[in-house]
């Protein structure tokens, strides 16, 4: 990338993430608007087949945000009073709150500091400190879109017998080498339990709100659909009498996380672009790297081949200077993110700051920088000549 001109100025505002719209998109949610279906229709379950074959997996269900994801997969589980659940405090609070809504404990292992993900050593330390038993699941994320390791947290869980649910928010398209030297899509179901998406309008897919769920176990499949639609069926093969095809049975407590036609409409379309957004996502962070390198006082995280980039993270040691600089210049740098067990809520739960000292440094030195397909290469340079010019004074 040659240097942007000392002139150059951007012509909108440059946040962390943006959703990328195109005609073909709006088309899309247009033709379903005319539809006879703007709810559980057809574009429902079009939209789950694509996005389970994108991602190599067995079932995907479709619902209406990440949080409601994340909830379905810890009820499916059978999270409940006195069940345990490890998660990382680098991570937005639904990772954790999932587990107290379903009346669950939430733990926390430290993190990695050259890649901010959860340390899976931490989490053996977790529970080898604790009577086998004493935890149930845990749930990595695959933060700023680089993922954990799953095989080898696999074969941890295992160890000491708890489930998995992989929250991959960020890495739709992201992927690891395993043992064999195979490449393992995040949600493929391989190694995880469950895993969740969101599409939420800053993620590599966006439809406004809306999430999904990928799994390769049929039980899982079954329970998901249930509480997805308020516990009720209209399954000939589930229900328990049928007196007619009115009859319906409500045999769980379920909740309405459907995702609307619409919205799935908009997803099947920007899946079709998946892969070239993913593509431009990794250029950018190739620049950003190559950029970076000749500034010692600028760290990214670690990369991987595998990366999706959902957020190109740095840390410098005047993070707030560096905010509000870039602020300035029409540049909206984030901070991802403030960690879990230092908020208020959590606090009063008995959580202290202190006790996760890699995340809170992690947290007093990170930044977000503009990253998204249609972020121009001259807009790049100029996110890049700014941050030079702070560090270098």
């Amino acid at each position: 990338m040659t240097n942007a001109p000392a002139t150059f100025h951007p012509t909108r505002p440059l946040p962390y993430g943006r959703q990328h719209i195109t005609e073909e998109d709006v088309k899309a949610v247009t033709d379903t608007l005319q539809s006879d279906f703007l709810t559980q229709g057809p574009k429902v379950a079009e939209f789950e087949e694509k996005f389970a074959a994108y991602l190599g997996a067995t079932y995907a269900v479709a619902v209406s945000n990440g949080t409601a994801a994340l909830h379905l997969c810890a009820l499916a589980l059978g999270v409940a009073p006195g069940q345990r659940v490890i998660t990382t405090p680098i991570t937005f609070a639904a990772s954790a709150n999932c587990v107290l809504y379903a009346g669950g404990e939430v733990h926390f292992a430290d993190i990695d500091p050259t890649t901010a993900l959860i340390d899976l050593r931490q989490v053996r330390h977790l529970l080898e400190s604790h009577p086998r038993g004493h935890f149930h699941g845990l749930i990595p994320v695959d933060f700023a879109g680089l993922p954990v390791n799953m095989e080898e947290a696999r074969r941890l869980v295992d160890e000491f017998g708890l489930w998995i649910i992989e929250d991959a928010c960020h890495a739709p398209g992201g992927f690891f080498v395993d043992s064999e030297g195979n490449e393992q899509r995040c949600g493929s179901g391989h190694f995880a339990d469950l895993a969740i998406f969101s599409f939420h309008p800053v993620k590599h897919i966006a439809t406004g709100e809306g999430g999904m769920i990928t799994t390769n176990r049929p039980d899982l499949y079954e329970k998901l659909l249930l509480l997805r639609t308020h516990g009720i069926t209209k399954n000939p093969d589930l229900l328990r009498q049928n007196p007619g095809g009115w009859y319906y049975e409500m045999q769980t407590l379920g909740y309405n996380y459907r995702m609307p036609d619409m919205l799935t409409a908009l997803g099947i379309s920007q899946l079709r672009r998946a892969d070239a957004g993913l593509a431009r996502r990794r250029q950018l962070a190739a620049s950003y790297d190559a950029a970076f390198a000749e500034m010692p006082t600028v760290r990214p995280l670690a990369g991987a081949a595998g990366h999706a980039y959902h957020l190109y993270v740095i840390q410098v040691e005047d993070r707030k200077g560096l905010y509000d600089f870039l602020r300035e210049r029409q540049i909206f740098a984030q901070v991802h993110y403030i960690p879990v067990h230092t908020m208020p809520y959590y606090q009063e739960l008995g959580w202290k700051t202190g006790s996760l000292p890699r995340a809170e440094a992690y947290y007093a030195h990170c930044l977000s920088l503009p990253m998204f397909p249609d972020l121009t290469d001259e807009e790049q340079q100029y996110v890049i000549d700014c941050v030079r010019e702070f560090v270098q004074g």
